[in-house]
């Protein structure tokens, strides 16, 4: 998961570099941010219901092995709609891994140690993908961009040797087989028209009838999706979780957490290195302060599950 969490940091530290070499605008280049993060966001869930209906280790293998090969298809971008496709490729793989490797990790241990196995799991996530920036913006600097695409080829072949050898594989005999595909397609269609709408908007304004019709349609989308959701047998997302106050709330805090990181991860390196004139190196490294608390936390506020509940 780690590849992951770095492509969604390392990434933002290499915009001016690739922005310049691939002559791409603002627009472009947010879209090389958005087209991973779309796609990741649209698609988490069904990783996680194909790996409970197909078998979590194999789920998990392929979403790591199409992530190395959409890696090393962005290090080859000749320009930046490649790259953007890339990034789009690299979202899909992560919606399919990421939920992978923490099912298997509840698979894996009881009740007892799985707060502690899960806060493990964050606490490393996290500083890799603190360290990736700072390492990426180190061979930004003295070999190229595109290497930040290539060193999660040999992570891959890691983690699958690893995986492949050491990794049971488990699966929900429950689950049924049928996907929700109509939930997917028009969480998709939801999220993307939205997405583009609001990124359009900073060049053509929101009165421009193309950005109204992406937002409306968006809305629509979305819409449409919480009502099949609510008749589906089997929901991409049951809405009965919202039921739980808990389970509402901590989506809702997350939400607003990583909006202001989405925002603040896109623009800080940016304003360090165009405008500040800091080194790719150093504005990969004012996150380090960050990534650490986090880090040194992680495990520890894992631990309080299993006390506190």
């Amino acid at each position: 998961s780690s590849m992951v969490f770095i492509d969604g940091t390392v990434v933002n530290v290499a915009l001016p570099a690739l922005q310049k070499n691939l002559d791409a605008t603002v627009l472009d280049v947010q879209w090389v941010v958005e087209s991973y993060a779309l796609f990741l966001a649209a698609l988490i869930l069904t990783g996680g219901s194909m790996g409970d209906r197909f078998g979590r280790r194999r789920i998990f293998c392929s979403g790591v092995a199409l992530f190395a090969l959409a890696s090393i298809g962005g290090g080859m971008a000749r320009s930046v709609s490649q790259l953007i496709v890339a990034r789009a490729v690299q979202g899909m793989a992560g919606a399919l891994l990421v939920p992978g490797s923490l099912a298997i990790i509840s698979a894996s241990f009881d009740a007892q140690k799985r707060g502690q196995a899960i806060g493990t799991w964050s606490g490393f996530t996290a500083i890799t993908a603190g360290v990736g920036p700072v390492i990426g913006g180190w061979l930004i600097e003295h070999v190229s961009w595109r290497v930040v695409f290539f060193i999660n080829v040999p992570l891959a072949l890691i983690v699958l040797l690893i995986s492949l050898l050491h990794v049971p594989e488990s699966r929900d005999d429950d689950a049924n087989t049928a996907l929700d595909w109509r939930g997917v397609a028009l969480a998709t269609l939801g999220l993307g028209t939205l997405v583009y709408g609001l990124i359009e908007s900073s060049s053509l304004g929101f009165g421009h009838s193309l950005v109204l019709a992406t937002l409306f349609g968006g809305v629509l989308s979305l819409a449409v999706f919480l009502l099949v959701e609510a008749r589906s047998p089997n929901p991409m997302l049951p809405l009965a979780l919202f039921r739980s106050r808990n389970f509402s709330g901590a989506n809702l805090l997350t939400l607003f957490l990583y909006t202001a990181l989405g925002g603040g991860m896109f623009f800080f390196p940016l304003n360090l290195i165009q405008v500040q004139g800091y080194s790719a190196t150093a504005a990969g490294a004012a996150w380090l302060p960050f990534i650490l608390i986090m880090f040194s936390l992680s495990r520890w506020s894992g631990g309080l599950v299993k006390r506190y509940g």
